[in-house]
């Protein structure tokens, strides 16, 4: 199966959700036996040493292509002068779309995926030059629906309502933008039963397929990772200028983490991940319990020696890699029900279900005063993460739905 991957970002190192997702196809692909090309947005100069030899290992050839910039006015432009999402422009880059056309001219694709809404607007060119490709658009998240989520909690806050404003004009774009990208292609692939619902509710004629995200579990057992953690280590994970984690911060540092401080003055929230929001940093600054340690190289270490993890998500859509990742480091969680939406039910038993600030701050004190409930979860989220979302387990799902377009 000669296959085209097109993504945002490389895959690999895999630091944040999309990245994640996008490593573990690449091996299911691989496994399948599929010729695979990977074109990417990236300065391929930036990379770690070892991303080229990793990614030559699931690749038969990679083609990097350099992020275009794209400034503050330049998207204040296109809000007002254009009915285009900011989506749609994000990835917008002329020497992309040569690269993209010279690639198609030269080599024949049996499938065409594109990870990513804000990938999917190169779709017309693959669809003009080779029209017997299968394209299959891989939904990370149902975009509309996940700027309605932040509309709705922006719009709790006075002085966050021009971000309410901002995304409540955004889904209505998007809306428009996701129905065509999705009419466009042979397969839609949504990462959660829930997403699925969404995009169904477009009404486009394009199959619609779930297939979730998953983790190679045991890459996250245990080793000899020693970190130095302070007090009673709670964290959190994620890339923290994404508008859903900075909520979840705030909201945490500023209705939750006070209350289990009265109890646990020892405890310390360490926020794991790059690009920290300028707002997060004053939280710092205010708090002294409250670290944010930027990129690290790895969020394993920190996830085992976590005493607890927090998910305090009050907007999103798709399924949680973070939340994935805890649960196969052995973690005890506690997380909003927005945290673990699209994941089955069952996942209720391997952890612990908040969604008041008083709900949320009572289950971590109460983990944190007791290490037989922490164990007991740690062993049940295990068990769940290796059994329902591993690789090894989900690499059948996606071989179906590949062999139903008649590839693979």
């Amino acid at each position: 199966m000669r296959t085209l991957i097109i993504t945002p970002h490389p895959p690999f190192p895999a630091q944040q959700g999309a990245a994640l997702r996008n490593l573990g196809l690449l091996h299911c692909l691989k496994l399948f036996g599929a010729q695979v090309t990977l074109l990417t947005f990236s300065d391929s100069d930036s990379l770690p040493d070892e991303a080229p030899a990793r990614l030559a290992d699931l690749c038969e050839q990679v083609i990097y292509a350099p992020a275009p910039p794209r400034s503050m006015p330049q998207r204040l432009r296109d809000l007002l002068l254009t009915r285009e999402p900011d989506l749609a422009r994000r990835l917008d880059s002329s020497e992309f779309v040569r690269r993209l056309t010279d690639l198609l001219q030269s080599r024949g694709f049996d499938l065409v995926q594109f990870e990513g809404l804000e990938t999917a607007s190169y779709a017309p060119i693959v669809r003009r030059i080779q029209p017997t490709a299968r394209i299959v658009y891989d939904a990370h998240n149902a975009e509309f629906a996940l700027q309605r989520s932040m509309a709705r909690v922006e719009s709790l806050s006075l002085w966050r309502l021009p971000a309410a404003l901002y995304s409540r004009t955004q889904a209505r774009r998007i809306t428009q933008f996701e129905r065509a990208v999705c009419e466009r292609a042979d397969a839609v692939i949504a990462v959660s039963q829930d997403d699925a619902e969404h995009l169904s509710s477009l009404e486009t004629s394009t199959p619609i397929h779930t297939l979730p995200n998953g983790i190679f579990a045991d890459d996250y057992m245990a080793g000899g990772n020693h970190l130095e953690l302070s007090g009673i280590p709670l964290v959190f994970t994620g890339k923290m200028d994404y508008r859903p984690n900075v909520d979840a911060i705030q909201w945490f540092a500023e209705a939750i983490f006070g209350d289990i401080l009265t109890q646990h003055s020892e405890a310390k929230l360490y926020v794991v991940g790059q690009a920290v929001h300028g707002n997060l940093l004053v939280l710092q600054q205010s708090n002294p319990r409250i670290a944010f340690t930027g990129w690290v190289e790895s969020v394993k270490p920190f996830l085992h020696h976590a005493t607890v993890f927090v998910a305090p998500l009050r907007m999103g859509s798709g399924t949680r890699l973070k939340i994935l990742e805890a649960m196969a480091a052995g973690c005890a969680i506690v997380a909003t029900t927005v945290a673990i939406s699209g994941l089955e039910d069952a996942v209720r038993d391997a952890l612990i279900v908040a969604d008041t600030a008083q709900g949320f701050s009572s289950a971590v004190s109460q983990l944190i005063g007791d290490s037989g409930a922490r164990q007991r979860l740690s062993v049940a989220a295990r068990r769940y993460a290796c059994e329902r979302y591993d690789w090894s387990i989900l690499a059948p799902r996606l071989r179906q739905i590949y062999a139903g377009l008649g590839v693979g």
